[in-house]
């Protein structure tokens, strides 16, 4: 095996922009997300179904090959249990909340999804909503769902690239509008949205789930906003390093499974150290993924002032 790149899978969004062209992407009109590593056997967009979606190798000797057919090397067969993307957000996304595990618990066809955000670029003025007011009851955050005044029961954080912010399942959030991120996720969209900025945008709102949000919002205060480098996310879905390098060479592993790694700035390359395979270009926008069987194997290549996200198994 080798450093597997894969064929992104780009999804029109209304609120998409058109800053994943920094990327090499083509946008055809907005897009919401370029899916950079993707197993899953369907989605289920809020309110509706959707069609599998699965990654396609790029390079080397699997080309074509679908992320399916290699499981066995990268995961012992299984589904590939992360989503890899990055979503553009040109206008607000809807504030929303993933299940807790207690309504997971008592609901089979819910399914949990944390996630979190590597702020790749911001606006001047742009936030990331992320949890609840200190103070805010229940009642009064049910009183301004219906009201439309929802932001002012939500922490707003200033969006500054570099930034990580963790979003448990649970969590009340919303991505603001003028950032582009880095998303790691569990692979479920059981989402229960509670404000869709219909009136903002004069549009038809989608379908609101409110009684199902407040069964599952935690109004606890959510993890702070991570910044600098080495590991700032470690739960028990994945881990996320943030490595900020300049014309230097780190070891990918030691890892008790695959690595992903996400070059968010600057040029490098993945080297193996016995030359068992070629050396894997990295560009801005490009994601690697690395079997368990390689990891050991793997360097890290990167020029002057670069950045790359490390995903890992916990």
């Amino acid at each position: 095996m080798y450093p597997l790149l894969f064929e992104p899978i780009l999804k029109p969004k209304v609120w998409g922009g058109e800053r994943l062209r920094r990327f090499g992407r083509r946008c055809d009109g907005p897009t919401g997300e370029s899916w950079e590593i993707a197993d899953l056997d369907s989605t289920s967009p809020s309110g509706g179904g959707g069609d599998a979606a699965h990654s396609i190798v790029s390079n080397g000797e699997h080309r074509g090959t679908s992320i399916v057919d290699l499981r066995a090397e990268i995961c012992d067969g299984g589904p590939f249990p992360l989503l890899v993307k990055y979503p553009d957000a040109r206008e607000h996304l809807s504030v929303q909340v993933h299940p807790s595990p207690e309504y997971a618990a008592l609901h089979p066809e819910a399914h949990l999804k944390t996630e979190s955000w590597y702020v790749v670029d911001a606006q001047p003025g742009s936030v990331i909503y992320k949890g609840v007011k200190p103070g805010v009851t229940p009642d009064e955050f049910a009183r301004r769902i219906r009201e439309g005044t929802i932001t002012e029961a939500l922490v707003a954080v200033s969006a500054r690239v570099g930034d990580l912010h963790d979003l448990p399942s649970g969590t009340c959030h919303a991505l603001g509008a003028g950032v582009l991120v880095a998303e790691v996720q569990t692979p479920s969209d059981t989402t229960f949205r509670v404000y869709d900025w219909a009136r903002e945008y004069g549009r038809q709102g989608r379908d609101l789930h409110i009684e199902q949000a407040m069964r599952c919002l935690d109004f606890g205060e959510p993890p702070p906003v991570a910044s600098g480098e080495g590991r700032l996310v470690a739960n028990e879905h994945y881990t996320i390093d943030v490595l900020r390098l300049s014309c230097e060479s780190v070891a990918i592993g030691p890892a008790p499974g695959f690595v992903a790694v996400m070059a968010i700035e600057g040029l490098g390359a993945i080297a193996s150290r016995s030359n068992a395979w070629p050396e894997v270009t990295l560009q801005p926008g490009t994601t690697a993924l690395l079997p368990p069987s390689i990891v050991d194997d793997a360097d890290l290549r990167m020029g002057p002032s670069s950045v790359a996200l490390r995903l890992a198994q916990p």
